[in-house]
């Protein structure tokens, strides 16, 4: 598993099936990564193992409003910004980074937290 992943990274970009949302939607939000584990910090507080290798994630909510969820992404690390583009239906990993025309492919760009 790549340490790369690890730390505490705040959105810096949202869409959803081609739409972008405003920064005031996704300003406040966290992502924390820690060995598998994850925390999501939004308008709720959602928690679960992520697993990945290569360039794809399986996402198990194990806490929160998507207890018991399982949602499949990929992701890529590039010029210090993680991008994860995620299947809300679990049922397929998204090909590419592209939303458009998608209704449950959500988009997250994220930079990690400096300390």
């Amino acid at each position: 598993m790549s340490t790369i992943l690890n730390g505490r990274w705040f959105a810096i970009k949202q869409e959803m099936g081609g739409h972008s949302f405003p920064e005031a939607i996704y300003e406040n939000q966290k992502l924390i990564i820690d060995n598998g584990d994850y925390t999501v910090i939004a308008e709720s507080v959602d928690k679960g193992i992520i697993k990945y290798t290569d360039n794809k994630m399986d996402i198990y909510s194990q806490e929160g409003a998507n207890e018991g969820k399982h949602f499949t992404a990929i992701w890529k690390y590039e010029n210090e910004e993680l991008t994860i583009c995620y299947n809300l239906a679990g049922d397929n990993y998204p090909e590419n980074f592209e939303t458009k025309g998608h209704p449950l492919f959500f988009l997250s760009v994220f930079k990690k937290e400096i300390k």
